[in-house]
């Protein structure tokens, strides 16, 4: 029999030694003074003996301590005589990590061909379960808490930079106030008690009973209809009723534009509110349990019939509402309506717009100014919802809103109740740590100064330098594409390389992030009194296409790479390239795709809303693009089929991706040569760079959840944006040798880019 190793057998047995025996096993008693005791004893050695083994002893620990010696002195000249052979070991042990963590993701008992993703992630789904307190957990999450656990110790770090206009103290006391749930606790629901007592309370306590319609006049003073509007969207930023933001002109790049749309609803789907199915039922009775439960909780009386009340309008809202699905609100040229202020009291007529845009705005509106509306037709039955419901019922639905956004900042007790929800309607065992709710709040209002910290602890200039090179090789990748598409027109090429040479990539971090004073003074405002946000209406600038993504976040928006996510083990620097442009490469390349999907590819070259295209290419595209709608259409997940439309445009940024940056690695190896082979794997780069694509979607998510992502998410699951990007690419075929026919190598292909 094979002999077992433990460190606590061996633990055991060098008691055994230390202590002569274990004193009950054998009966007797050793004496260690050197006397006999019941037979037993130490023997006594002589004089002679003793003073030879000393010198043994004596000799062998001067003969380790100069072997020592020597070795050290042998490692240093080494090292004198060839400077690059501490270089060489580290390139080696960056090889042997990167070669073990593929290892480590993947099933080799699973065929490439028959399904590449279970191939490629196999390992990682078998060794990974689901954290209690989220829906879903894979690779790019865990980058997500690697990010979140500097960004928290960074905030524990002592102040350095103490005065009063100071964005790190700002930014470390928000947190450090946030996380007190002490305090939190003590407060229980005061501070929202006080917030609701100052828009008037529930019912409008005190006011004399009226029906539909507005305050009478001679009423007392107190929170009417369009105050209480005011509150909600311009003091809390909660949505009601409808969406007011300013961005981006859509028809005209250099300057904003305020713009309103469709919103206003607290579940994340207009269809729930409808009962269409079991789940929705199920989803809807919980939330109407939650909107109980917390108004009782904050004092509302008959928090049964208020929650009955509010829960019909916002069915009303539901019904008026168009789905984000559906093919109307993927056409931003018909959706587009220009209006001025004039026009659109005229068609919204309930609610005084120019007084609330001058209010949240600190400003003087002209009713000719112009805004945008996304919605026309919903503002009008909004307006008209508006005068037909009680004057009662739009108050309490307006304060449940506020309550709905705010209370998970509330006590223990409160947050308890939001994860009892939670849990009802997507399985999440456990509720988010407070710690990683304040710094999600953290990275919202104080975004920049969050960035700063990292980027300047977690970030180098030189891994700056590194990915903007690869972005380089993206686009040069994107416009060879552009030039050998044989469906689109030469008049149509031209004018999508041309958006291509506009497209401004920008990655890391802007350089203003490395001077205190500056960030300084974007967290300013807040010691000033309030000034005229006119001229932001007006005007964009460069520094604040930054503010859409924050520097220290996992996420990315069109052209905007931060250091969040350039993170092993989407990049790391010392992995060999063909990892890097699988990992944050398809990523990269998917961002620059959206550039040309069905929604960015209606903007021009200067980011303005304009047909660019023939009207033969356009319908060329749209051909190709409805053979990858039906592809998705037949993938199903627990029965329940993935909405091959609402997905479209993240499948074809997937698909265009993942071809991007297979090419321009060709295009890294053709000018530097091939890499070393990884220790201890089969798989070539080519084969690596495709395996490392589909690990960046390594992903579990409960069951539960699987409905809502179906119903809400713009991105089909994670298996299928594996394999339905490398089934349809020709080279991934070659590349592993599959058989023509096989899953993963069909005989017909969708293709856009």
């Amino acid at each position: 029999m094979d002999k077992t190793y433990s460190l606590t057998a061996h633990y055991d047995e060098f008691q055994e030694i230390k202590y002569g025996g274990r004193g009950g096993s054998s009966g007797r008693n050793r004496d260690l003074s050197g006397t006999n005791s019941g037979g037993g004893g130490l023997p006594r050695w002589s004089r002679r003996e003793i003073c030879l083994l000393s010198a043994l002893v004596f000799a062998a620990g001067m003969c380790v301590i100069l072997g020592s010696m020597l070795a050290l002195k042998y490692i240093s000249l080494e090292a004198q005589q060839d400077p690059h052979c501490r270089q060489d070991c580290q390139r080696k042990r960056s090889l042997l990590r990167a070669a073990r963590f593929v290892q480590a993701n993947i099933d080799p008992t699973i065929q490439p061909c028959q399904d590449f993703y279970s191939f490629a992630c196999g390992g990682w789904l078998r060794r990974h379960g689901i954290p209690e307190d989220k829906l879903s957990y894979g690779i790019i999450t865990a980058i997500g808490e690697h990010n979140e656990e500097k960004l928290r110790r960074l905030l524990l770090e002592p102040i350095r930079r103490r005065g009063p206009d100071s964005a790190e103290r700002k930014v470390k006391e928000f947190y450090r106030s946030c996380v007190n749930i002490q305090e939190i606790d003590k407060l229980g629901s005061d501070p929202m008690t006080e917030v609701i007592d100052s828009c008037g309370g529930w019912d409008l306590v005190g006011a004399p009973p009226g029906g539909a319609g507005w305050e009478t006049e001679g009423a007392p003073q107190r929170p009417d209809f369009n105050e209480l509007l005011y509150r909600t969207q311009g003091v809390y930023s909660t949505a009601v009723f409808f969406s007011l933001t300013v961005n981006v002109d859509d028809k005209n790049s250099s300057r904003n534009a305020i713009r309103i749309d469709q919103e206003g609803l607290t579940l994340p789907e207009r269809s729930l509110y409808l009962g269409q199915d079991e789940d929705s039922v199920k989803i809807l009775a919980a939330y109407k349990a939650l909107m109980e439960r917390l108004l009782s909780m904050l004092g509302a009386h008959n928090a049964t019939q208020k929650s009955k009340e509010i829960l019909q309008l916002e069915t009303r809202l539901a019904n008026i509402t168009v789905s984000e699905y559906d093919d109307q609100r993927k056409d931003i040229s018909t959706m587009y309506n220009r209006i001025t202020l004039r026009q659109l009291q005229r068609i919204a007529p309930s609610l005084h717009w120019k007084r609330l845009l001058d209010r949240i705005f600190h400003d003087t509106f002209s009713e000719d100014e112009e805004i945008v509306v996304l919605a026309t037709d919903y503002i009008q039955k909004v307006s008209d919802i508006i005068k037909t419901t009680s004057k009662r019922v739009l108050h309490n639905y307006m304060l449940w809103r506020i309550v709905a956004a705010l209370s998970e900042h509330l006590s223990t007790a409160f947050r308890s109740t939001i994860h009892e929800f939670s849990r009802e309607i997507d399985g999440t065992e456990r509720q988010l740590e407070l710690g990683r709710l304040c710094l999600t709040q953290a990275n919202k209002h104080f975004g920049m100064a969050l960035g700063a910290l990292f980027v300047q602890q977690h970030f180098s200039s030189q891994s700056k330098a590194k990915v903007q090179e690869l972005v380089e090789d993206i686009k040069h990748s994107l416009d060879i594409r552009l030039q050998e598409l044989d469906w689109m027109d030469d008049a149509t090429k031209e004018a999508a390389r041309a958006k291509l040479q506009h497209m401004m990539v920008m990655t890391g971090y802007p350089d203003f992030l490395l001077k205190p004073e500056l960030i300084d003074q974007e967290y300013g405002v807040s010691h000033k009194p309030p000034i005229s946000l006119l001229l932001y209406v007006k005007v964009i600038g460069c520094r604040s296409i930054w503010t859409l993504t924050l520097p220290s976040c996992v996420c990315n928006f069109f052209t905007v790479f931060p250091a969040g996510i350039l993170q092993p083990t989407l990049y790391d620097p010392e992995f060999p390239q063909s990892l890097n442009y699988g990992g944050i490469g398809a990523i990269i390349g998917h961002e620059l795709t959206h550039g040309y999907d069905d929604w960015g590819g209606q903007y021009d070259r200067h980011g303005n809303l304009k047909q660019w295209w023939t009207e033969d290419s356009y319908r060329k595209f749209q051909k190709k693009a409805e053979c990858i709608v039906k592809l998705y259409d037949n993938f199903t997940v627990y029965n329940q089929r993935v909405n091959g439309r609402l997905t479209l445009g993240e499948n074809i940024a997937d698909m265009g991706g993942l071809k991007l940056s297979y090419y321009a690695y060709q295009k890294w190896v053709r000018e530097h040569g091939p890499e070393r082979p990884l220790p201890g794997l089969k798989y070539t780069h080519e084969q690596l760079l495709f395996i490392a694509f589909a690990q960046n979607w390594c992903m579990k998510r409960r069951s539960q959840s699987i409905y809502l992502q179906l119903l809400t998410d713009k991105h089909a699951p994670e298996h299928y944006r594996v394999i339905g990007s490398v089934s349809q690419f020709d080279e991934f075929g070659r590349v592993f040798h599959c058989p023509k026919g096989s899953p993963m190598h069909p005989v017909n292909k969708c293709s856009v880019w």
